[in-house]
This record gives structure tokens, C-alpha cells and sequence, in this order.
């Protein structure tokens, strides 16, 4: 028990260092972006052969753009310790609101994603290792090379046109037909099963050589029963901390992704606000990201530690 409350008490202070750092990231990388932030936030609410240097000025005054840094960001930290995340320049809403509204359609699409992975990668990999050199394990080493090597907006624009201009079979973008999710769900679940299969692959290998999976074969134990009692349960102490380390790929593609397939989610209110220098709703879906990420660690800690009693001895 005491090893679980160290464990979370580290995880708990890394969110709010992590809160803070990236709130205030953020705020100095759009402040010394080159150009006028005050035209660039007018041209996102009025449209750009709209704008006017008045409107500017206007824009200024009211955001307190005018004031001098040192003072905005202490205004924006103490904010953040309120929990209040402000209001969006360019939409005028609280970003809390548009925040809960798009993390819900991002979790819809990253869980698919997961689970997708989970249904690819995995399986080639026990497979692959089971016969190391095989025609199998050449195939998967081949993929995964290429997966990884492919940018996600690579991957997403071919299945694009195999599957939506080539065969219709699912619609190309949006968020209103039915099936719209699978081709952004599949475009990350690719590159996050490239590595998955590799490192399961690793993982069933040293299993496979060790004394514990082969006396059962010895017996008669049939080799699927060996592998589901014995290989799985052991590999997956690597298998899952692995699954940390996807969650920094899921991350950085669900930007791209969603922005690709015009997905109402996270990334998608990230890649504009970043175009229109929105502070508050970069501050807030960055932070979002950031926190999901330590927590999303904190139960993968808490699984292993399950998991493993090793762990729970330290």
C-alpha cells in the first residue's frame, strides 16, 4: 500500500508541474509568434478581407493584449489555479466547455483506435515469434518498417483512396455518416500495431525459450494452450508498460488525424486554434493532453504493480 501512495503522489505532482509547464509553454510560444496576434484572433471571428487595423485595436483592448507579458502570464497561471481556463478569443465560449464537448469525440477515437491495435498487432506478434525467421516474421518486420516509416497523414491518405475513392466502402471524412470513425480509428491503430507486434514479438520470444513454457509442451499440452496460459501472462508486463509509450504516438497523431479526416475532436480545435492564436483553447486542450498523458501512466503503474509482485516489494 505504501509503495501504490508513492506511486500516486509522484503522478499526482507531475500533472500539476506538467500543468503548469505546458500552460505556460504554450502562452510564450504564441506570444512571440511573428505578426500581430491581435489581427490574426480579429481574423478568425470576423473573416479575414473583413479585418481592419480598428478592429485590431479593438480586439486589443479587450483581450488586454496591451499589457506587458510578465503581467498576462501571471494572470493566466493564477487563472489556471482557479481551474478557470478562460474564454476563447475567437468563439467567445468558456474553454472548459469546448474542451469537455471535443475530449469526448477524441477518447471516442483514440479507445477505437487502441482496440484496433490490440486486434492487429499482438496476434502477428506471437505468431511471428513463435517461428523466428519465418515467413510470417519476415512480413511483420517488413510492415511495421514501412508503418512506422509512413507519416500518419500518409497512412490516413492512402486508405483514403483504397477504401473511399477507390471502393467506397467508408466515407472519406466527416463525423455525421455512419462508419466515419473507422478510417481515423484504422490510420492510428496501423502505426501504433507496428510497434506493438514487434515488441510483443520480443516479449513471446524470451517467453518461448524459457523452461516454464516448454515443460507443458512436454506433457502434451497443446501449443495454443501453452501460449494463452502461460506466454500471454508473462509477456505482458512488457507488453503493457509498452503501451505508455503508444499513448506519446497516439497523442501526436490524433492532432494530425483528425485535423485529416476533419474530426471534431481535440487535435482538430488545436491544429485552428494555433492558426487563429486562440491562447486560452491551445493552453486548454494542450493541458488536457498533457494531464490525460500522467494519468494515462498512473494506471498503466498501477496494472503492472497488479500485475507483477516484484513491484509491489519496492
Amino acid at each position: 500500500m505504501r509503495s501504490i501512495a508513492s506511486l500516486l503522489g509522484r503522478r499526482v505532482l507531475q500533472a500539476l508541474l506538467a500543468a503548469l509547464f505546458v500552460s505556460s509553454l504554450c502562452f510564450f510560444m504564441v506570444r512571440f509568434l511573428p505578426g500581430d496576434i491581435a489581427f490574426d484572433i480579429a481574423s478568425g471571428r470576423y473573416g479575414q478581407e473583413m479585418t481592419t487595423q480598428a478592429a485590431a485595436a479593438e480586439v486589443r483592448a479587450e483581450l488586454g493584449l496591451d499589457k506587458p507579458m510578465a503581467a498576462a502570464w501571471l494572470s493566466s497561471v493564477s487563472a489556471l489555479a482557479r481551474f478557470d481556463l478562460g474564454r476563447s478569443y475567437t468563439l467567445g465560449k468558456p474553454v472548459w466547455g469546448l474542451i469537455r464537448e471535443q475530449l469526448g469525440h477524441t477518447l471516442q477515437l483514440s479507445g477505437l483506435a487502441m482496440l484496433f491495435s490490440l486486434f492487429i498487432g499482438p496476434p502477428i506478434g506471437i505468431i511471428a515469434a513463435l517461428r523466428p525467421g519465418g515467413l510470417v516474421d519476415r512480413l511483420n518486420l517488413l510492415g511495421s518498417a514501412l508503418l512506422r516509416a509512413l507519416p500518419p497523414f500518409a497512412t490516413g491518405i492512402i486508405l483514403i483512396i483504397i477504401f473511399a475513392a477507390s471502393l467506397h466502402w467508408l466515407p472519406a471524412a466527416g463525423h455525421t455518416q455512419r462508419g466515419t470513425i473507422i478510417l481515423p480509428a484504422l490510420t492510428l491503430a496501423l502505426g501504433l500495431a507496428a510497434v506493438s507486434s514487434r515488441v510483443v514479438r520480443s516479449a513471446m520470444i524470451d517467453v518461448a525459450r524459457s523452461a516454464y513454457f516448454h515443460f507443458p509442451l512436454t506433457k502434451g499440452l497443446p501449443l495454443s494452450t501453452v501460449v494463452l496460459r502461460h506466454g500471454v501472462r508473462n509477456m505482458a508486463v512488457p507488453v503493457i508498460a509498452h503501451l505508455a509509450m503508444q499513448f506519446v504516438y497516439l497523442i501526436e497523431g490524433v492532432i494530425v488525424v483528425e485535423t485529416l479526416f476533419a474530426w471534431p475532436g481535440i487535435g482538430h480545435a488545436l491544429s485552428h486554434a494555433v492558426r487563429e492564436r486562440d491562447i486560452p483553447l491551445i493552453q486548454g486542450a494542450v493541458l488536457v493532453m498533457a494531464i490525460l498523458f500522467v494519468l494515462f501512466n498512473m494506471v498503466i503503474d498501477l496494472v503492472l504493480v497488479a500485475l507483477d509482485p516484484r513491484m509491489r516489494a519496492r
